[in-house]
């Protein structure tokens, strides 16, 4: 059986959303462990921020245009000047607590934007010739709540989707045109569905870095419900690790669940951040009685899991940091980072609740 051409090594990668959590992490990665060029396309809402790239406003090879995916003259304007050799696609409206709140901006960025993008990477590759069409890729990035949740065992490539949330909603509905773009038409594409993400520079309305600002200020810790809902936690350097590999040896139309294996209860990974709070911030009370359990998110998954053996096998990736040395890591990261905090913590989100639903736009 012949084996697929090899994904890009050299040239220029258009990278959409390349100033978000995901994103930021996986431009400075590439710039840092390879030769390519990165043309770097964000909308600059209010999670995308260019404080979190400074590596990578200082090179040469980086490109920053702040602009929509839905913008398809935007788009052929950037593939006929950067003729990129790959895409990777990150630009997502990403929090399931928003989507409760507001579903329509999920369906219009992470639905009809992929569909512009899609489509307008079609025409692109369609022009290209010879080994430029057979090396070109488009890497999808996605999250494992688009297969809902699961009691026992885990999820995988062959699984079908049923998200629960508006969010997962729209990342299933963006996973299926993505397929559909490459069955149809042979678009060069590739999936990941990646677990729960924490690490330096993410937005403070998630759970990780929600608990450990407001663990360092002595706030309430809000927990959805009972805490027992399990969550697998992959940190985002091997996230964007495997991003990378996927890129340059995954196969076209292939899918790449990708799990962290370290399965926690929410209750159980709020109290190792208090812990890790209290360990390099010593002398104060213990962050533990901070956490206070507030009514559940409506429509709440109870247990996510996926199998990443294909990505293990096909990839030759594995998750490096484990968790502890991960949380460490990341508030760390934090505590000293407090101009990054005050800067992303200056507009309209204040650390309050969100997702309660009572208003949908």
């Amino acid at each position: 059986m012949p084996q697929p051409t090899p994904g890009p090594h050299a040239g220029t990668l258009l990278v959409t959303g390349g100033a978000g959590f995901i994103g930021g992490r996986f431009v400075e990665h590439v710039l840092a462990q390879t030769d390519l060029r990165v043309v770097n396309l964000d909308r600059l809402t209010y999670a995308g921020n260019l404080d979190s790239i400074p590596a990578a406003l200082a090179s040469p090879r980086h490109t920053f245009v702040e602009g929509d995916i839905g913008d398809r003259p935007l788009l052929r304007e950037l593939y006929a000047a950067h003729r990129p050799v790959a895409v990777v696609h990150l630009a997502a409206e990403t929090h399931v607590d928003r989507s409760i709140d507001g579903p329509a901006a999920f369906a219009a960025t992470n639905v009809l934007g992929t569909v512009e993008l899609l489509t307008a990477t079609l025409e692109y590759w369609r022009a290209l010739e010879g080994p430029a069409r057979d090396r070109f890729r488009l890497l999808a990035v996605s999250t494992d709540e688009v297969y809902g949740s699961v009691e026992d065992g885990a999820f995988d490539e062959r699984s079908p989707h049923a998200p629960s949330s508006p969010y997962a909603a729209s990342k299933a509905a963006a996973d299926h045109f993505v397929r559909a773009f490459h069955h149809t038409y042979g678009l060069p594409t590739i999936t990941t569905n990646g677990s729960n993400t924490y690490g330096p520079c993410q937005f403070p309305e998630k759970l990780v870095p929600l608990m450990i600002l407001n663990a360092l200020d002595g706030r309430p810790l809000p927990l959805y419900g009972d805490g027992g809902q399990i969550r697998d936690w992959l940190h985002v350097d091997d996230h964007v690790r495997a991003l990378l590999g996927a890129l340059t040896a995954g196969a076209p139309g292939a899918v790449y669940p990708l799990g962290g294996d370290t399965p926690r209860t929410n209750l159980d990974l709020v109290h190792s951040i208090c812990d890790t709070v209290d360990r390099l911030v010593p002398g104060r009370p213990p962050s533990r009685g901070l956490v206070r359990f507030v009514a559940d998110r409506p429509g709440h998954d109870r247990r996510y899991a996926v199998d990443a053996s294909r990505a293990r096998r096909e990839l030759g990736w594995a998750p490096a940091v484990d968790l502890r040395e991960g949380l460490e890591r990341t508030v760390r990261w934090y505590l000293d980072h407090p101009d990054w905090v005050e800067r992303v913590s200056s507009g309209d989100y204040r650390r309050e609740r969100l997702g309660l639903g009572s208003s949908v736009g």
